[in-house]
C-alpha cells in the first residue's frame, strides 16, 4: 500500500509539474526525482496512469486560455461568432492584432503543448526499455506496448500539427531529457521540418496501433490507427497548400497522399455518420462517426463550466447566464451559409429566439452537479478532433485540387441531400472555382465550431469572404500566423519572433 501510495502520489507530482510550472527551460518538464526514477516505470499500471496523465495534459494544452482550440481554429475568422468584451480583451483577436497583452501571455505562449511533448517523450523512452515481464499483467505484452508507443507518437504529433499551423516554425524537442534543466535551448525550425516530424510521427502510429480497442471505455477518447490516419490526412492538406503561400497552386503529392489517406480510413476504419435524426449525439461524443475526441464527459465527472460551448449559452438554456453570453452567433453567418431553415444543421444547432445575437446549440449538454437547484451546471460535450463527416467532406476539397469540379459537387450535393429535405443544391457544371466558394459554404455548415474553419478558409484561399481583417498582402506575408510570447525570450536567446511580428510585439 505504501509503494502504490508513493506511485499515485509521483504521477500526480509529474502531472502537475508539467501542467503549470513555469520552469526556467520552458520546454521541458522539471527534473525527476530519484524515487521517481526507483519505483515508476514498473509495472503496466504505471504505464497506464502515465498515459491518462499524457492526455490530460494535452486536453489542458487545447482548452486552458478561453479555449485555445476555438480560439485559433473558428474566432479569429471574427465573422463566425462575436466575442464579447469581458475585461480581458481577447475580442482583440478577431481584429487580426494578436498583441493584446493577456492575449501575448495566453494564447501566444505555447509551453503547454510542449508539457504534452515532453511527457509523450518520456513515455516513448521508459516504456520502449521496459521488459515483458515488467507488463505481464497485460494478456499481451508486445500488443500493450505498442499501443502505448503509438499513442505516445500520435499525441506528440497532434501536438506539433496544432502548434505548426498557429506559429509555423517551431522548437523540435524529441528527446527525454533526464535532466531538462542542463538541456540545451533550443531554436525554432522551418516548418518543413516540424511537419516532416509531424509525418513520420503518424507513421509510426499507424505501424503500432490498431483500429479496435481493446476495452470499449477507451474507444473514441483514445488513438487508434484511425484517429492517426484522419491526423495524417489534415497533414497533407495543410502541407500541400500552406508550404507556399507566394502560390496558390497545391503541392499535388501531398494532395494525391490525402486521397489515399483518407479511402483507407474510410473504407477500414468502420466508422458511420450519425443518424440526422440524433444530429446532436455527435457532438455529445463517442458517436458511431467519432474518430478522435477529447474526453469532456460527465459521466466520469470531467465536464466543464468553462467550455466554449457554455459561453454562447443563454438563460434559456443554463440557469444563471442572463442574456448577454460571452459568444453569439454572426446573424450573417446564417444568412450566408443557409440558402433554406430546413437543414437540420440550422434547426438544431441554432437558436435565433433573439436574432441579434444567435445562440449556437452544437454543445449544449448541460448536467447540473446540484440537479434540485439547478446549481453547478457543466457542460458534456466532448471535444470533437475528427470525425467521419469531415473526412468525407475533404474528399471535395481533394477532387477540386485535382480539378475535379464534377466529384466535388456531388459530395456537396450528397450532405445536402441528407441535412435538409429542401436542399439547395450545386448546379452541375460550374467551374472549379464556383464549386471551391460553394465547398467553403458547406464546410462552414457542416464544421461550425468544430476548431476547422479558420484553417479551411487559409487552404482554400477563400479567407477573403470570411476574415476581414487579413488582406491578401498580408496573407502572403504569413500574417496569419501568431507572434511568439515576449516572455518565452527571457531563457531562450535563439528563439525569434515570428516574422509578420517583428517590430510589432
Amino acid at each position: 500500500m505504501k509503494n502504490l501510495r508513493t506511485k499515485l502520489s509521483i504521477l500526480c507530482a509529474l502531472t502537475l509539474i508539467l501542467s503549470t510550472s513555469a520552469c526556467k527551460k520552458f520546454l521541458y518538464e522539471e527534473p525527476k526525482d530519484a524515487p521517481y526514477e526507483q519505483t515508476f516505470w514498473k509495472t503496466s499500471k504505471d504505464v497506464r496512469s502515465a498515459m491518462a496523465g499524457n492526455y490530460a495534459l494535452f486536453r489542458g494544452a487545447i482548452t486552458n486560455k478561453n479555449n485555445r482550440y476555438y480560439m485559433y481554429g473558428d474566432a479569429i475568422a471574427k465573422n463566425y461568432f462575436t466575442i464579447q468584451y469581458s475585461g480581458d480583451g481577447l475580442e482583440g483577436i478577431q481584429t487580426g492584432d494578436f498583441t493584446f497583452q493577456y492575449n501575448l501571455n495566453s494564447l501566444a505562449n505555447y509551453t503547454l503543448y510542449y508539457k504534452s511533448i515532453a511527457m509523450s517523450n518520456t513515455i516513448l523512452l521508459k516504456v520502449a526499455a521496459m521488459t515483458d515481464a515488467q507488463l505481464s499483467a497485460e494478456n499481451d505484452a508486445v500488443a500493450f506496448r505498442n499501443n502505448t508507443l503509438g499513442q505516445a507518437y500520435f499525441l506528440r504529433a497532434l501536438s506539433y500539427f496544432m502548434m505548426v499551423r498557429v506559429w509555423g516554425d517551431l522548437p523540435i524537442v524529441t528527446e527525454a531529457y533526464e535532466d531538462p534543466l542542463n538541456a540545451p535551448q533550443l531554436p525554432r525550425k522551418p516548418k518543413a521540418e516540424v511537419m516532416k516530424l509531424i509525418e513520420d510521427d503518424c507513421h509510426k502510429a499507424i505501424n503500432l496501433l490498431t483500429w479496435t480497442y481493446e476495452n470499449s471505455g477507451d474507444a473514441k477518447v483514445t488513438a487508434n490507427k484511425g484517429a492517426a490516419y484522419a491526423l495524417l490526412a489534415h497533414l497533407y492538406l495543410w502541407r500541400a497548400t500552406m508550404s507556399n503561400v507566394s502560390s496558390d497552386t497545391p503541392n499535388l503529392v501531398d494532395v494525391n497522399s490525402a486521397d489515399t489517406t483518407i479511402n483507407t480510413l474510410i473504407n477500414r476504419g468502420g466508422y458511420t455518420l450519425t443518424d440526422t435524426a440524433n444530429y446532436k449525439n455527435t457532438f455529445i461524443g463517442r458517436s458511431s462517426e467519432g474518430i478522435f475526441e477529447i474526453n469532456i464527459s460527465e459521466n466520469t465527472l470531467e465536464g466543464s463550466n468553462s467550455s466554449i460551448g457554455g459561453g454562447f449559452l443563454n438563460e434559456s438554456y443554463v440557469k444563471g447566464n442572463g442574456n448577454n453570453p460571452r459568444y453569439f452567433v454572426v446573424p450573417r453567418y446564417l444568412k450566408d451559409h443557409f440558402a433554406t431553415t430546413t437543414d437540420i444543421r440550422y434547426t438544431k444547432g441554432f437558436d435565433v429566439t433573439l436574432p441579434d445575437k444567435p445562440v449556437c446549440l452544437k454543445y449544449s449538454n448541460v448536467t447540473y452537479r446540484n440537479p434540485g437547484q439547478k446549481l453547478n451546471p457543466y457542460l458534456s460535450n466532448n471535444i470533437i478532433i475528427f470525425r467521419l463527416g469531415d473526412m468525407r467532406l475533404l474528399k471535395a476539397e481533394i477532387a477540386l485540387y485535382k480539378g475535379d469540379a464534377a466529384t466535388a459537387t456531388s459530395i456537396i450535393n450528397t450532405f445536402r441531400r441528407r441535412n435538409d429535405p429542401n436542399p439547395v443544391l450545386v448546379d452541375n457544371g460550374l467551374s472549379v472555382s464556383d464549386v471551391m466558394d460553394e465547398y467553403i459554404i458547406e464546410r462552414g455548415r457542416e464544421m461550425y465550431l468544430e476548431g476547422h474553419l479558420f484553417y479551411d478558409l487559409l487552404r482554400t484561399r477563400r479567407y477573403g469572404f470570411i476574415v476581414d481583417w487579413l488582406p491578401e498582402d498580408r496573407f502572403k506575408k504569413e500574417g496569419f500566423y501568431w507572434p511568439v510570447d515576449p516572455a518565452l525570450f527571457r531563457n531562450n536567446p535563439f528563439l525569434k519572433q515570428t516574422t509578420y511580428w517583428l517590430g510589432k510585439v
